[in-house]
């Protein structure tokens, strides 16, 4: 197995600039999302995360940091690296780096039928579902360890 490398990257640097690419082919050609829904004013702004094995950009997140909350989003892997735990180093390194800054409080939104790996990492699902890029979804906060009480 590989070994995975989890950095942080700014906007459209090379490493960045893979990152997109990746979400392209996750998001727009896998998963059928329309390429304009894909990049958002976010990406100027937010922290890019990559995960790097074999010479590669394999496995991307964003964290956009709000007034209320972090948000997760456009986490990604690539077909070939699933299922190694990529996507739960990338987010664990990535709520990491949000808890170094003070932030707490996070928040996603999940693709319905991945509800039970987000519940895995402490996340709960509130509200109805929606649809965003075509596919339903649903928001997902976590708990605030200390209180055991629901924020967001």
């Amino acid at each position: 197995m590989s070994t995975i490398t989890i950095l942080s990257v700014p906007a459209f640097s090379t490493l960045c600039n893979a990152a997109f690419a990746l979400r392209r082919e996750v998001f727009v050609w896998e998963q059928k999302v329309p390429q304009e829904e894909e990049h958002d004013a976010y990406d100027l702004s937010a922290t890019h995360f990559v995960a790097l094995a074999d010479g590669e950009v394999v496995g991307t997140l964003r964290l956009i940091t709000l007034d209320e909350h972090v948000k997760i989003g456009r986490v990604a892997v690539r077909m070939a690296y699933r299922g190694r735990g990529i996507a739960r180093s990338m987010i664990d390194t990535a709520m990491d780096h949000a808890r170094k800054a003070g932030r707490d409080r996070f928040y996603l939104t999940a693709q319905s039928d991945k509800l039970g790996f987000y519940e895995s990492l402490g996340f709960v699902a509130f509200g109805p579902e929606i649809i965003d890029g075509g596919m339903p979804h649903r928001a997902m906060r976590d708990y605030d360890k200390h209180s055991a009480v629901l924020v967001d």
